[in-house]
């Protein structure tokens, strides 16, 4: 009788989430983030050293990095603006030894909010994040730049930054008109509406949905273990 081959076994994907003032990490077999402090300091370099003490006792076979600024085919495009320098040309997967993903952050946890058809992501957090998947094709979008009110970014003020300055009314009038603004150009089933700070947020439009900071480790790990998904 011909041989049976056994299945491969499924790798154990490390997530790992940079932000502004902590770098999260998960892996796809755990159930606990675990976290360190980040911050205006924090190199490219400080990462790595900060990810090896985190995981000296957790195993894993591939990595999935969302970076707080725009990524194209692995490759960081530009410094963060929340952290150390060093980032561009940094090499991850020499640094680290493992087959290695790295993406846009809010692409991340978009990929992990998706259900199908054409979906925006909005993550509202130190600026302001955000993604489109279009039939399982996923693109990260700096929509956080464009002009909105009196020559200032829709980040200056959905950002960090604006609800500090205008308060949580006020913060929460220039959401929802943006959220339509960027609903109407482009013209997605449904809007995902995530990031640390939507917990401000009282009320929702119609047609979008609470996000959650939880589902960006879930698209770390969906990169590696979903083949439908194209980013």
């Amino acid at each position: 009788m011909p041989e049976t081959k056994s299945a491969e076994p499924t790798p154990v994907v490390l997530a790992v989430d940079i932000g502004g003032s902590h770098l999260k990490i998960r892996r796809s077999i755990d159930t606990e983030e675990q976290r360190v402090v980040s911050g205006p300091d924090m190199t490219a370099a400080d990462a790595v050293s900060k990810l090896a003490d985190l995981t000296k006792d957790l195993p894993y076979d591939v990595v999935t990095i969302g970076y707080p600024g725009p990524v194209v085919h692995n490759r960081i495009l530009s410094e963060p603006h929340n952290l150390g320098p060093g980032w561009v040309g940094f090499d991850f997967a020499t640094a680290l030894s493992k087959p290695l993903r790295i993406v846009n952050d809010a692409l991340m946890q978009a990929v992990g909010s998706y259900d199908g058809g054409r979906m925006l992501f909005l993550g509202l957090g130190t600026g302001l994040g955000a993604a489109m998947i279009v039939d399982n094709i996923a693109q990260p979008m700096e929509l956080g730049h464009l002009p909105y009110k009196k020559g200032r970014s829709f980040e200056d003020y959905l950002g960090e930054a604006g609800l500090k300055k205008r308060g949580k009314k006020r913060w929460r009038r220039h959401v929802l008109d943006a959220v339509e603004r960027l609903r109407a150009a482009t013209e997605p089933d449904y809007i995902v509406i995530g990031g640390g700070n939507v917990a401000f947020l009282t009320t929702l439009p119609p047609g979008t949905r609470r996000g959650d900071n939880a589902n960006a480790f879930a698209g770390g790990f969906r990169l590696w273990q979903d083949p439908s998904i194209r980013a």
